[in-house]
């Protein structure tokens, strides 16, 4: 019986798990946070000394729990980059998070490389906020000698794997972690293609990029001969860990969403809402993000005089209501919206009259408000061609009476709720363990090692299926009402979800007429701000909870 560990470096901290080679059997954890100094500069959220991750990954090991270890993945925060000079020191701390104050930068890079299709063509992103080649681009503009100073830049994965090994000549990454930082296209082949060309753009001059490991390649061993794996961005790692394949897809539900999923070809999309990643195995694994997905529970909270935080009590309520709350419909496009486009919006309550204005209703509306947004992310892969058969909901809110009762009608497949775990540290062990095998000749490259799922519910539709159709119908019916084309637009059709059309169907005991509260077609309220979010890093990927972010 051989033993892996996988070791997921978060933002937060470092979580260690030490499985079975065979089986995936967890026999021993370590955990510690990162040790990160308190600072009220607006720049120390959007920075992290590479060191901090070392010394939790030291104390995350204290009590020999490494001890007995062939092999070793690593998986790694992401949309993070570290400057490093000819000598292999950083020159400043990691660029880390959704720095918004890139925006301006992402627009820049944006025009002077043709436009939104033309960045999508060439790496399958559009440049955001979050974006490493962004965060380059506001170096070079902030900090000239630092940029000056920049001959090699690494992710935080990268770094980890590097240092453990004892930071040869050699530098390597995975696909997954390289097709993060918007200069690496993951439909260049299969092997995929760095974009020099793009780096240069971005920082001013070339630097240079490790070196893209294939999937069951090791980077090397270290110095005491403990195997390390290729390693991979923590949403890589956290599929490969919940076992995902062909027909499931991901949901999270942060503050903001994500719907990803596994898919046999890259999806580079003109209009930029699908990011078209490459997953751990070698194939490819496209994101939509929302802007608002518990938020908008949140919201629905507080207008009913609730806690933000007791949306218990907000699954109680809405469970009283009846399928389609009523007549009510929340487009719950609270911090503009990302999919469908439209980010200077604001979300709007539609369907009032005397018998809908009670709270369940409310409370349902939101659920299913929010429901259905994910259900249009999920509506732009499908209508690319991507199979979705099974859901994997994560996040706190994912245990929800009221989101487990109403996802499998609404996404219109089964939908299965892991156990809590930090699944980016199982799917970097898994990784160790395939990488082990390869090495020993007991494993083929093509195959990763079948491991034992954890414990899961699964809910299925049933018989609820065709009410869960006639709400999305009557969502599908407000939405473009109030925003004519805009989810068309996003799936490259005129809108599938919208067959009911403008005036469409009902749902429950209501209609979608009546009044509106909220903003009008293309409107704004409460200074909502451009849909830039911060969602990507919201994915509850770790242990399941809810993330906190934005």
């Amino acid at each position: 019986m051989g033993i892996v560990a996988g070791l997921d470096s978060s933002p937060e901290g470092t979580n260690i798990v030490v499985c079975d080679a065979d089986t995936g059997a967890v026999l021993k954890q370590g955990y510690a946070r990162h040790q990160v100094p308190e600072s009220a500069d607006e720049a120390a959220a959007y920075e992290a000394d590479p060191q901090t991750w070392l010394l939790s990954l030291g104390e995350a090991a204290d009590g020999g729990v490494l001890e007995g270890v062939q092999a070793i993945g690593v998986a790694a925060q992401q949309h993070a980059v570290i400057p490093l000079d000819a000598a292999g020191a950083p020159v400043r701390h990691a660029l880390i998070g959704n720095d918004k104050r890139a925006q301006g930068a992402a627009a820049d890079l944006t025009g002077e490389f043709g436009g939104r299709a033309a960045w999508a063509e060439a790496v399958g992103a559009v440049p955001d906020a979050k974006l490493p080649v962004t965060k380059l681009r506001r170096f070079a503009a902030t900090e000239p000698d630092h940029a000056k100073r920049t001959a090699q830049l690494m992710t935080p994965h990268d770094w980890l794997v590097w240092q453990l090994l004892g930071k040869p000549s050699r530098r390597t990454t995975d696909r997954g972690s390289a097709s993060t930082t918007g200069y690496w296209s993951a439909h260049a082949g299969p092997a995929g293609e760095w974009r020099r060309d793009l780096v240069e753009l971005a920082l001013g001059h070339e630097a240079g990029l490790p070196e893209v490991l294939g999937p069951a390649e090791a980077a090397g061993r270290t110095p005491e001969g403990l195997l390390i794996s290729a390693g991979t961005g923590e949403t890589m790692a956290a599929v490969f860990g919940l076992g995902l394949g062909a027909g499931d897809a991901v949901v999270t539900l942060g503050a903001s969403g994500a719907v990803y999923a596994v898919h046999d070809a890259a999806l580079p999309d003109s209009g930029g809402t699908i990011t078209a990643l490459a997953d751990a195995t070698g194939k490819h694994l496209p994101v939509v993000h929302t802007l608002n997905a518990v938020r908008a529970l949140r919201g629905a909270a507080e207008l009913l005089g609730l806690a933000p935080a007791d949306l218990e009590r907000l699954s109680e309520l809405a469970l009283t209501s009846t399928p389609g709350a009523h007549g009510l419909v929340l487009l719950p496009y609270l911090d503009g919206e990302r999919t469908p486009s439209l980010p200077q919006t604001a979300g709007s309550l539609h369907g009032l009259r005397r018998e809908s204005m009670r709270p369940e209703h409310l409370a349902r509306a939101a659920f299913e408000g929010m429901l259905c947004g994910l259900a249009d992310a999920l509506e732009v892969l499908r209508t690319r061609g991507v199979t979705v058969r099974r859901v994997f909901l994560l996040g706190a809110a994912a245990g929800l009476p009221a989101v487990q009762a109403l996802a499998p009608a609404v996404f219109e497949a089964q939908v299965v709720v892991p156990a809590s775990a930090d699944y980016a540290a199982l799917g970097a062990a898994r990784q160790a363990a395939w990488a082990l095998g390869v090495a020993e000749g007991r494993l083929s490259a093509d195959a990763p090692p079948v491991w034992e799922t954890g414990p899961h519910e699964t809910f299925d539709a049933g018989e609820d299926l065709a009410l869960g159709q006639a709400v999305r119908q009557q969502y599908a019916a407000v939405r473009e009402s109030v925003h004519p084309g805009a989810l068309g637009l996003a799936a490259g059709t005129a809108g599938a979800a919208a067959a009911g059309g403008a005036g469409g169907g009902t749902a429950g005991d209501g209609t979608a007429g009546g009044g509106t509260a909220g903003g009008g077609p293309g409107g704004t309220a409460g200074g909502a701000e451009p849909g830039h979010g911060s969602g990507e890093q919201e994915q509850g990927l770790g242990a399941g909870q809810e993330a906190t972010q934005g």
